[in-house]
C-alpha cells in the first residue's frame, strides 16, 4: 500500500519534532498509538465478524442443499417404488390376463366357452 522506509520515517519524526515540540512529542506519540491500536482491534472485529458471516451463510447453503438432496432421495424411492408395484401388475396381468371382452348389449361374453353374463 504505502512504501514507507527508514529515510521517510526519519523525515516525519523531524516535521514532528519540530511542529509538535519536545515537550508534547510523547503525549502525542501515546495518543496516536491508541487510535491506531483501536482502529486496528475494530478492523479486526469487523473482518472477524464478516467472516462467522461467511460461514454462516455458508453452512446455511450446505443445510439447504442437503435437505434438498434428502427431498430428492425420498423421491426418488417413491418413484422406484411406483415401478416396482407397475413391474408387478404388469407381470401378474401376463400370468393370468383377463379373458373377458364387453360385447354391444353391455354383457359380457367368455371367449372360451361363448356363454354371457350380465
Amino acid at each position: 500500500m504505502f512504501d514507507v522506509g527508514f529515510p521517510e520515517l526519519l523525515a516525519i519524526a523531524v516535521v514532528a519534532l519540530l511542529v509538535i515540540g519536545p515537550d508534547k512529542l510523547p503525549e502525542t506519540i501515546r495518543s496516536l498509538a491508541l487510535w491506531f491500536g483501536r482502529f486496528k482491534r475494530s478492523f479486526n472485529d469487523l473482518r472477524s465478524e464478516i467472516e462467522r458471516e461467511i460461514g454462516a451463510d455458508e453452512i446455511k447453503q450446505q443445510l439447504h442443499n442437503e435437505s434438498v438432496l434428502k427431498e430428492i432421495n425420498q423421491s426418488r424411492e417413491v418413484i422406484q417404488q411406483t415401478q416396482a408395484d407397475v413391474k408387478t401388475l404388469i407381470s401378474e396381468a401376463a400370468i393370468n390376463p383377463i379373458t373377458a371382452s364387453p360385447n354391444q348389449e353391455g354383457t359380457v361374453q367368455d371367449k372360451h366357452d361363448g356363454s354371457t353374463t350380465q
